[in-house]
């Protein structure tokens, strides 16, 4: 029997207002619609088989329901990120002790600064996005941490976008296809060499925000509101679920922003 998936979410409190990540002029975040919409993706993460660990919500941590950001869970390893924005850096300290206690704990120190959702792992490849989140410092540390498990790690721009993740994810191999991974893309990483191998799902610039979807075995989280980037995911053969993530989005933050997977 396959043991269920691990997730880790934070719920978000009344400073999501004050997120980083918002623009001018725009909307502002409904607390009360945020914590619906959450509420929402709790379900889905269960609906896709998934065992989801709800940590208490960080009153005064504007960012903290964007976990993904903080932490990565590997076989007997956990790496804490080191945020580049002052205001985020508390968050590392908030996770630690809800990390599962029988991994190692390696923490990114400074001057390097590495965000998770700067961070695609291919097959035994880590690829870092270098953006205003993440630098070379931090990318160095992270493969002088896995190189022991045999992983590698190579570096990306980001040409836009907050993290490399808001614009290009990995769904792995299609249920009923070949063993090469489906990836969902901008069209500013379509064009890639490392996505040579994989069947590329290239998203419509009106669909942005939905390349930042996340697989879980044979089912896909994906936004709602994109039917044309949900309906080459399901062509692949995968079950999709569309969630609201509309005020998350207000904040650049999607799906995989909100999660943490063990």
């Amino acid at each position: 029997m396959t043991a269920m998936r691990q997730v880790f979410i934070r719920p978000p409190e009344e400073s999501l207002q004050d997120a980083l990540g918002q623009q001018p002029h725009q909307a502002p975040i409904d607390i009360a619609l945020a914590r619906s919409q959450h509420r929402l993706l709790a379900a889905g993460l269960a609906a896709a088989g998934c065992a989801v660990h709800q940590l208490p919500a960080a009153a005064g941590h504007p960012d903290a329901c964007f976990v993904q950001d903080i932490a990565l869970l590997l076989p007997g390893l956990a790496l804490l990120a080191r945020p580049a924005e002052p205001s985020r850096q508390a968050e590392v300290a908030l996770f630690r002790p809800f990390l599962p206690p029988e991994l190692a704990v390696t923490a990114i120190e400074a001057p390097a600064t590495l965000e998770w959702g700067d961070v695609l792992r291919l097959g035994d490849t880590f690829y870092v996005g270098l953006s205003a989140r993440s630098n070379e410092a931090g990318a160095s540390q992270l493969a002088a941490a896995v190189q022991p498990l045999g992983l590698a790690v190579e570096l990306l721009p980001v040409p836009r976008g907050l993290h490399l993740l808001s614009g290009l994810n990995s769904l792995g191999p299609a249920p009923a296809g070949d063993d090469r991974p489906v990836v969902v893309a901008w069209p500013d990483y379509a064009g890639l060499p490392l996505l040579a191998g994989c069947h590329v799902i290239v998203v419509p610039p009106e669909e942005a925000p939905a390349a930042n979807c996340l697989a879980l075995g044979d089912t896909v989280l994906v936004p709602a509101g994109y039917p044309r980037t949900a309906a080459q995911i399901w062509q692949r053969g995968f079950r999709v679920l569309s969630l609201p993530l509309s005020e998350f989005a207000k904040a650049d933050g999607g799906v995989t922003c909100l999660c943490v997977l063990g």
